[in-house]
């Protein structure tokens, strides 16, 4: 926070914010140093700052930061209002201290105006928009502008929001015509996922409990779920017991060589979507192997797939049955209440003298030990014990807060670093501006930990979990090691852009963007589906690394990062 940034914040109020500032500002000044000529109308001021809450309140902004300015402008009122009764000429207390003491509280009511000014940004009004009770098409029209407008990351993506229109509206003016809510949503859900960005969500849809057309489309699981190797073929990961799948003779490894009619690459490639918004190709890959093999209730699927080990391949006919969305639960990562509970990072050294710490994510938890201090306590046991390198795990974290991340890197960094710039849209200008009161540093902390360091990512190392490897990428010391990049999803998500659509559906985007030294984007996926943080020593996804982790049951990650520790 500077001073410079903190005035620099006036560009994130509202009108009504600026105006109870102004009004309080100068109350609390005439008060802290009294003047000796009396202006009937100052006594007025303190209504109209509380006119100004009143229209605050009504136009909808709720924002913490018009609940201070409001709670003030309403408190300097309450303190002012018998001279509006009884009016007359301004006097000083007779008593110094009593002068000194009413002058420290108006300098005191200076305070929350300083602390929502340097908060201004984060804490910014940004105006849900409700248009549930618009046609579907017209809803998406009217979505579809504000978001060429406020997208963080048109430009970026280069986005072509008349083609995005010319391509969508028909479909949803069909919808509407012929009421079919089926239509409608899938289109919605295509509208969104074609934004390649994965903070995009339906927030009140919950796929796996109550959402019909998800059910009548996928709530069928044959018992298994893929992935595709490096040079194109589709292998079984996941096999479930006494499902039609292992029934039939399929087992952990087997290849699939044909799927309903398909090659089984022409099966997984022509699958497009999931539960999820993909930003990258890799987590679309990872998500194609799950539901490709997903289906109806009842559909039947003839299979063509070959055991590992074996020759021969066998044919057989699948049935989908009702899982409840096993497979899918199964291999989608989420962090339990106990994960959240306890505290984010947990660490060992290994039995073969490395250094190993997991941090699931990162959201603070008051009610244990600070994160830096586990970190810090971790860092320091390494060292006494002479450990070889540090192995630190960011697999599956799907992010928290930047300051954190920006924080424990400051143990591996010896000056200094540049972590990111913050940029709004800013509604009065038309541009996207940077918030100059939210630009966040690594500072060095201590212990610095000066050995070799890996990290490990996958596709679902998302949102402020790809800071971490994003500003130690390049450190001498430090190797970034995966299978794939992180999930190219680092766009803020402070004060959301909210969107009410037809049929009840709450949509949200990012309403910010992080930036680089050189103020271009950073972090997130274009257009292309390229993104994230790309691993140094990229794993190859191949016969042997697959058997070895999914067969296996090995921690492949794990030991090529402990092969470049030691190279």
């Amino acid at each position: 926070m500077s001073v410079i940034g903190t005035i620099d914040s006036v560009k994130w109020l509202t009108v009504y914010e600026l105006v109870m500032c102004i009004i309080s500002l100068f109350v609390l000044a005439v008060y802290a140093v009294p003047i000796k000529k009396y202006y009937r109308w100052f006594d007025f001021l303190p209504s109209v700052g509380v006119l100004a809450a009143i229209a605050s309140v009504l136009s909808g902004d709720m924002t913490l930061l018009a609940l201070i300015i409001e709670s003030l402008t309403l408190l300097v009122f309450l303190c002012t209002a018998r001279r509006l009764l009884k009016p007359k000429v301004w006097t000083a207390p007779k008593k110094k201290a009593f002068r000194i003491i009413r002058s420290v509280i108006c300098v005191c009511g200076v305070v929350p105006i300083v602390y929502a000014l340097a908060n201004a940004g984060v804490l910014r009004y940004n105006p849900v928009s409700d248009f549930s009770s618009m046609s579907y098409s017209k809803a998406f029209v009217t979505m579809n502008e504000r978001l060429s407008r406020e997208y963080p990351f048109g430009e970026w993506k280069k986005i072509d929001w008349n083609e995005r229109r010319s391509k969508y509206e028909p479909i949803f003016k069909q919808a509407e015509k012929d009421k079919d809510l089926d239509l409608y949503y899938k289109t919605l859900r295509e509208y969104l996922s074609s934004l390649r960005d994965g903070h995009i969500k339906i927030v009140n849809d919950n796929v796996y409990d109550g959402n019909t057309v998800f059910k009548k489309e996928v709530g069928g699981g044959f018992g298994l779920s893929t992935v595709q190797l490096d040079n194109g073929k589709v292998l079984v990961s996941l096999v479930l017991e006494n499902s039609p799948a292992a029934k039939s003779g399929i087992k952990l490894g087997a290849e699939i060589a044909a799927w309903d009619g398909k090659t089984g690459k022409e099966a997984f490639d022509q699958t497009t979507w999931s539960e999820n918004n993909m930003a990258t190709d890799e987590v679309k890959r990872f998500n194609q192997g799950r539901f490709m093999v997903r289906a109806p209730i009842g559909k039947e699927v003839q299979v063509e797939f070959r055991n590992w080990g074996e020759s021969e391949p066998i044919r057989t006919q699948l049935t989908a049955y009702d899982d409840q969305f096993e497979t899918l639960k199964k291999t989608k990562i989420q962090l339990t209440q106990a994960d959240l509970d306890a505290s984010p990072i947990e660490g060992e050294v290994l039995d073969n003298g490395y250094g190993y710490v997991k941090i699931k994510h990162f959201l603070p938890n008051s009610d244990t030990t600070s994160p830096e201090k586990r970190l810090a306590d971790l860092l320091k046991m390494f060292q006494d014990r002479h450990a070889k390198g540090l192995i630190i795990d960011l697999r599956n974290n799907p992010g928290g807060e930047d300051q954190l991340a920006a924080n424990l890197a400051g143990f591996f960094v010896k000056e200094m670093t540049h972590y990111e710039y913050v940029s709004y849209y800013n509604r009065y200008t038309g541009k996207f501006e940077l918030n100059r009161n939210e630009v966040v540093k690594v500072k060095p902390a201590k212990p610095y930990f000066d050995g070799t360091v890996a990290i490990l990512i996958n596709s679902r190392t998302g949102s402020s979990g790809e800071g971490l490897p994003l500003v130690l990428k390049g450190v001498p010391n430090v190797k970034i090691v995966g299978f794939t990049s992180t999930a190219g999803s680092f766009g803020l998500m402070s004060s959301p852009i909210e969107i009410k659509m037809p049929e009840g559906y709450v949509i949200q985007f990012p309403d910010g963007r992080s930036l680089n030294q050189n103020k271009k984007v950073q972090g997130d996926a274009d257009q292309t589906g390229v993104g994230g943080v790309v691993p140094d020593i990229k794993i190859p996804l191949n016969e042997e690394t697959f058997k070895a982790s999914m067969m296996d049951g090995q921690d492949v990650e794990l030991k090529y990062a402990i092969e470049a520790m030691n190279n």
